[in-house]
Formats: structure tokens, C-alpha cells, sequence
């Protein structure tokens, strides 16, 4: 598994991908915060995580379309599938590359949260009135982002194991990504309370937001890692039956 990390991961970097999706990432970070709080004189951070939180959905198919369409079309799938690796090893591998270069992304929002809180202490300190950041929510929507950026990327990981076609696989990725999104709405339209109760039991957007709230629950986090879990085995179950196919 480490050494298709360590592959995976230089191969951002060894084309134009990582270096694009990084660059983007950090421009609408940056135009968000801008919009949010630069020119609201606010400190508050929710609303810049909230926007990041839907470009995602677009941003991270672009992360993973490649992960495993790019192989299958160039046939270079067929030496990892007959190696005698492991396909867990393998899939884990391309998961985490792609969920540390999103990490580097997700890192820069954590700086512009360091300058707010030290913009907030310089204005306590020339007014003399005192006032605290808000760590409590930020720390709790770097840790739902982050969990939702895990989903995403397996998700996407997972559909394009199904394709040789990286464009499918991107547009694949945000279906699944917004259909994920989707449990919301689709519980304001259920006329029973239980049921309406249950389906947002299973909306991630749902329990996201209680993250932006700095609620760590652990609940929530298991929710989360179990969707990666379930993902990335049926990331395996698909390479498995291509591999005795």
C-alpha cells in the first residue's frame, strides 16, 4: 500500500492535475473569504466553509476521475490486477494520495483562519473591547469538510473503477456526490415524520451541519467513515471481479 501511496501521490504532481486542482481550490477558498468576511468585516467562517462545502462536489470528480479509469483505458491495470498485491493495498493506497493532495487544499483554510483570530485579537486590543474567535466552529467544519471530502473521494474512487472514460467518471462522481446531498429535500417531501426522521438518519448534509456547530459527535464520524468503508470494499469487489474475469 505504500508504495501505490507514494506513486499515486508523486503523480499529481508529476502532471498538471494536482498542481490545477489545488490552485482552484485555493482561488475559491479565497474568493469566498473575501465574500464572507473580508468585505463583511466579519470573522465568521461558516458561510466560506458552507460555499467550499458544494464546490466540492464539482472539484473533488476532478481529483479522482483518473484514479482508476486512467488505468483501465491504458491497460495498465491488468499488471497491478495479476501482481500479487493486495486489491485492498491497492485501492487504499489511490484513496489516501487523493485525500492528502485534498488535505493540502483544505490546509490553506485553516491559515486564513489563523489571520482572522489574529486580526480579531489586534481589533480587541486597539478598542479594548473584548472579543473571541469562534476555534469551536472552525475546528468543527475542518473536521465535517474533511470527512465529507473522504466521501467524496471514495464515491468518486469507486465510480471510476466502473468506467475506462474519465470524463464518465467525472460527471459519474458529481451524480453520486449531489445524489448524497439530496436526502434533505427528499425528507421535506415525506408526509410521515418516522419516515421523514429516518431519511435524515442517512443524510450526510444533515449531519454535516451539526459539525458547523462544533458538535463532535461521535455518531456522526462513524457515519462518515463507514460510507468511505463502504465505498472503497466496493471499490475491491469490482477490481476483485475484473481480476478472475
Amino acid at each position: 500500500m505504500t508504495a501505490i501511496l507514494k506513486r499515486e501521490f508523486a503523480s499529481y504532481f508529476t502532471s498538471p492535475l494536482g498542481y490545477v486542482f489545488l490552485a482552484v481550490f485555493y482561488a475559491f477558498s479565497g474568493l469566498f473569504l473575501w465574500m464572507t468576511c473580508l468585505t463583511a468585516g466579519s470573522a465568521d467562517m461558516s458561510s466560506t466553509f458552507l460555499w467550499m462545502f458544494f464546490i466540492m462536489m464539482i472539484l473533488i470528480p476532478v481529483l479522482t476521475m483518473r484514479t482508476m479509469a486512467d488505468d483501465k483505458r491504458q491497460k495498465t491495470d491488468q499488471l497491478t490486477l495479476t501482481a500479487p498485491i493486495s486489491l485492498f493495498g491497492l485501492v487504499m493506497g489511490k484513496f489516501l494520495a487523493a485525500f492528502l493532495i485534498f488535505l493540502l487544499g483544505v490546509a490553506v483554510l485553516l491559515v486564513y483562519a489563523l489571520f482572522l483570530a489574529g486580526a480579531v485579537a489586534d481589533t480587541s486590543a486597539a478598542t479594548g473591547i473584548e472579543a473571541t474567535f469562534g476555534w469551536a466552529s472552525v475546528f468543527g467544519n475542518l473536521v465535517g469538510i474533511s470527512l465529507m471530502g473522504a466521501v467524496y473521494i471514495s464515491a468518486g474512487i469507486f465510480i471510476s473503477s466502473l468506467t475506462e472514460n474519465q470524463m464518465i467518471a467525472a460527471i459519474g462522481s458529481i451524480g453520486a456526490n449531489i445524489a448524497l446531498c439530496l436526502f434533505d429535500v427528499l425528507a421535506s417531501y415525506v408526509p410521515w415524520e418516522w419516515l421523514q426522521q429516518l431519511i435524515l438518519n442517512l443524510s450526510v448534509f444533515y449531519k454535516y451541519q451539526e459539525f458547523t456547530y462544533g458538535i463532535f459527535s461521535l455518531k456522526n464520524i462513524v457515519f462518515f467513515l463507514s460510507l468511505v468503508v463502504l465505498f472503497n470494499f466496493l471499490t475491491v469487489r469490482v477490481l476483485e471481479r475484473r481480476r478472475w474475469s
